[in-house]
């Protein structure tokens, strides 16, 4: 690399440094550190020797001497063990968008693919439309249609049925989930398919393959890619979400993502916890993605075999 391209890249490493690097080393102090009472000699006091010693000094009528620092220790990280069912049900839910995502985005990201310049640009625009919104507006414009008394019990109510019960519920954070992810299902997929050789399928017709053995044999496999990317798109910001659930969950439907806000912002205020929790999600995500990535790479070898 020349000195030219050194300087180039520098403001991008810069970038990465502050804005990527360093949280994560925050966050890795945090989880790995907590702050400890001590005595006047330095000693670290346990919670029941710290309420004795206050209690003594209560007794005698003398102020307290006591001191705060900072001590390495795990017990953050096995503190978020206590918490694996909120992970496993943030990761069950994650995983029903993201498959409905797929199944719904796959399709049309096909149909658009095979469209004409011209009305893939308005389909396109339509897809990226709600994403031109903001996100908060988004997912209260479905807490008004879900509600009791929304648009749609009323039109279930026109013809004899509800109200039914959809707001605050699993099912509506999943909806709110797909509603606000699915663009980013779709786009990946749409980039990928666009780049499929149409002469490619044609080939695997003139020898003899039918509309679902081009589909699943050349199709599917050339796109996984974009399957891989799309999953990734949606499962991490679905896993890790709170807004979400806190609006359309009404708070009773906590995910991992509220429990880490809880901890930062919360009464729960724990912050030492609370980066504990975001590095095993970090670390959790990490794993998905590799076994995506893995999963991909597997597919890609057999097509090329």
């Amino acid at each position: 690399m020349n000195t030219r391209s050194k300087l180039a890249a520098a403001p991008y490493l810069l970038w990465m440094v502050v804005f990527i690097v360093v949280p994560l080393i925050l966050i890795a102090v945090f989880a790995f550190t907590t702050t400890a009472t001590c005595d006047a000699e330095g000693n670290i006091l346990s919670e029941e020797a710290l309420a004795d010693y206050l209690a003594e000094c209560e007794e005698n009528e003398t102020e307290p001497e006591l001191t705060e620092k900072t001590i390495f220790t795990l017990q953050n990280i096995l503190d978020v063990s206590k918490y694996t069912t909120v992970l496993i049900n943030s990761a069950w839910l994650a995983l029903i968008a993201t498959v409905i995502c797929l199944v719904i985005a796959y399709p049309l990201a096909y149909m658009i693919s095979r469209m004409f310049y011209t009305r893939q640009k308005l389909a396109l625009m339509l897809v990226m439309l709600p994403m031109w919104m903001n996100f908060l507006l988004r997912t209260y414009a479905w807490m008004t249609l879900l509600e009791k008394n929304g648009l749609i019990n009323k039109l279930f109510g026109l013809i004899g049925l509800g109200p039914f019960n959809m707001i605050n519920t699993q099912g509506a954070v999943v909806l709110g989930m797909i509603y606000n992810y699915l663009p980013f299902m779709i786009l990946p997929l749409y980039s990928v398919m666009t780049k499929i050789d149409n002469r490619t399928v044609e080939a695997a017709q003139d020898l003899g393959a039918n509309s679902f053995q081009v589909i699943s044999r050349v199709i599917v496999p050339l796109s996984m890619p974009g399957v891989a990317s799309g999953i990734t798109m949606v499962f991490v910001p679905s896993v890790s979400t709170f807004i979400i659930s806190r609006m359309l969950g009404g708070g009773t439907n906590m995910l991992i993502g509220d429990l880490i806000d809880l901890q930062f912002l919360g009464n729960a205020y724990n912050p030492n916890l609370g980066a504990a929790i975001s590095l095993v999600l970090m670390v959790f995500i990490f794993l998905c993605m590799s076994i995506t990535n893995q999963l991909d790479n597997e597919e890609m070898d057999g097509v090329l075999l």
